[in-house]
């Protein structure tokens, strides 16, 4: 039967908060993108189970629906009637979603924004290095040929001026003239300059300039990306505030030609030499993390979560950097063991599930998880039911140490999964990677999810009558205090029955035996992280206190069934306001001691933290 678009997104709209809830609405080929002001009033159960609606996840202050090819826009078309909204583009909602992101968020944006469209060139190029070489080995008579230095030069260009590239991309995104910030760009690779890759063999002295109170080293930048997008930052702001200031008729011949001086300037004097070092720590340090089983375990562990808060394009930065420094993208691996791992996790899902529904979302984000889109997978599947993701998690981190140990790397970045066949320097070691960190996944999923354990995520209300916020104190340092969360007994951190707070391992604590199932704010201040099960919570205090509540003990074993919370990530919260609630009885019925732990866990800034038992 036919969908009713109409039906579907009156549902939606009904079941968002109305018109008046939402800031923005677009669509892309296969999602309704809706900014939403308020999310505590979105129906969430609602609205997964509304007819036309394949899934839907939360990414960057985005409420994404998949709908599907072909049907998206004729329910985005009912979805603008109804609200009497106009069309808006996926651009126009990414602002919006935006300016509703935290301070942090939005200073790692930028990196995404600079690094991902210059994606094209850097693949291109990293695949026709990848072939020549390999045709160079298979080939000794064609390693000496005019065609393999032709194509040799075509290769490589990309990264010989990749400081170029990525100026022109960071003028595009910070505001300024593009043909100025690759002026920038080249400048820091003119051939004038020492190439910074013969340094080490360069005879003799290297020359200087000496400008003003600066000896500048006439070394270039080859190799280093982090120096340019800080140059072309600061050559968009001189750029932006002369153009406001210099008279119209001037504007012209002044603006261009004193935004490169200065930027120049201070570009070979202050900018280079301190941000090419700090870079070169950086690679050194991911480098040796990638390379160390340790590191690298942590890595393919970690790399989903940073999907979730939408930080992996940060990761670029040192991938390019690898690649201009060494050709060797070591870092490639990590990540395609850790994407590798979710598809395995989701295809297990999409397999065991009889539910028809999580059957079809399952199985075709599994599909664009494999080709390195991992977005539909998590959000849609594996952070849903969670054990799956964790899962995902333990599978890509034992792949990582098998990618550290036999030190493989690809020619370029933006590439896993299948796809990174095509720039990885050693195909059967890369299949078995993809093979340890899909199949541990898989097998792991299929022994912890149950199906029935789905609708888990849905806490319902106590019923309880509600006390109101207490009064008591918790904690106390020279910064302020810490009301106790939750009404009910405040004990010692040694009666606390985990070893973990007992030993006051995550800061000065104590612990509550509760008398209600609401957690209440202990002071102004904002929510750092929610655990996904909405156990636990992370608030830092306006005046710098950060604060770890936990409820009950290895309560993240109950998968989230009986908890919700009622604010989110990034949220300003008010002394008072509820931040969660949980089931007492469902907790007693799973054996776990419903104790909740106050833990200061930046108690060691502070010289003295009284504790109220």
């Amino acid at each position: 039967m036919a969908l009713d678009y109409r039906k579907c997104a009156q549902e939606i709209v009904d079941h968002i908060g109305g018109r008046e809830n939402v800031a923005q609405a677009a669509h892309c080929a296969t999602r309704l993108r809706l900014v939403i002001k308020d999310n505590s009033k979105v129906d969430k159960n609602y609205l997964d189970n509304v007819e036309g609606v394949k899934g839907m996840f939360e990414s960057n202050g985005q409420l994404q629906l998949i709908i599907g090819t072909g049907t998206v826009n004729k329910v985005y078309d009912e979805f603008l009637d109804i609200t009497g909204m106009t069309a808006a583009t996926k651009d126009d909602v990414k602002a919006a979603a935006a300016e509703k992101q935290p301070l942090w968020k939005k200073l790692l944006k930028p990196i995404g924004d600079v690094f991902v469209p210059i994606l094209p060139a850097i693949v291109a190029s990293g695949l026709m290095m990848g072939l020549v070489e390999a045709l160079g080995k298979a080939l000794p008579g064609f390693a000496g040929s005019d065609w393999y230095g032709f194509l040799d030069m075509v290769a490589n260009a990309a990264f010989v001026f990749l400081p170029g590239i990525v100026a022109i991309s960071a003028a595009r995104v910070f505001g300024g003239n593009i043909f100025l910030g690759a002026v920038i760009g080249l400048l820091m690779i003119h051939p004038s300059l020492v190439n910074a890759w013969s340094v080490a063999s360069y005879e003799g002295a290297i020359p200087t300039w000496n400008i003003f109170l600066f000896p500048v080293k006439q070394v270039g930048y080859q190799g280093h990306v982090i120096p340019v997008m800080i140059a072309v930052f600061l050559m968009c702001q001189i750029e932006k505030w002369l153009h406001k200031h210099v008279p119209e008729m001037l504007d012209l011949f002044v603006t261009p030609l004193t935004t490169v001086l200065l930027t120049s300037y201070i570009t070979f004097t202050i900018i280079g030499p301190v941000f090419a070092q700090l870079e070169t720590w950086v690679l050194a340090g991911a480098k040796l993390l990638v390379r160390n089983p340790i590191g690298a375990c942590a890595m393919g562990a970690l790399y989903p979560w940073t999907v979730v808060m939408g930080l992996h394009h940060m990761y670029n930065v040192i991938e390019a950097g690898m690649l201009a420094e060494s050709g060797l993208n070591t870092w490639m691996p990590i990540a395609s063991a850790a994407n590798f791992a979710q598809f395995g996790a989701c295809l297990a899902v999409g397999l065991k599930a009889t539910n028809n529904k999580t059957k079809a979302i399952a199985i075709p984000s599994s599909m664009s998880a494999a080709l390195g889109i991992t977005e539909p997978a998590i959000f849609g599947v594996n952070m849903r039911f969670f054990k799956p993701f964790i899962a995902g998690m333990i599978g890509g981190a034992i792949g990582a140490i098998f990618g550290a140990i036999t030190g493989i790397g690809a020619s370029a970045y933006g590439v896993t999964g299948i796809p990174g066949y095509l720039t990885i320097n050693n195909p059967l070691l890369y299949t078995i990677l993809l093979a340890i960190s899909g199949g541990v996944a898989f097998f792991l999923t299929n022994i912890l999810w149950k199906e029935e354990e789905a609708g888990a995520n849905a806490a319902p209300k106590a019923e309880e009558k509600v006390l109101g916020a207490p009064s008591a104190t918790a904690l106390t340092t020279e910064a302020g205090v810490v009301n106790a969360p939750v009404n009910g007994k405040i004990i010692p951190a040694k009666e606390i029955p985990d070893p973990v707070f007992t030993e006051e391992t995550m800061g000065p604590s104590v612990g509550i035996q509760p008398t209600e199932g609401i957690v209440y704010a202990p002071f102004d201040g904002e929510v750092m992280m929610i655990f996904p099960t909405n156990h636990a919570i992370g608030v830092k205090a306006d005046n710098g206190m950060e604060v770890l509540i936990h409820v009950g003990v290895d309560t993240v074993a109950m998968d989230g069934d009986g908890f919700s919370a009622f604010v989110k990530q990034g949220d300003k919260v008010k002394a008072g306001q509820k931040l969660l609630s949980f089931d007492r009885d469902k907790i007693a019925k799973a054996n776990h001691p419903d104790t909740v732990i106050v833990a200061l866990t930046n108690g060691a800034e502070y010289k003295d933290v009284k504790r109220a038992a």
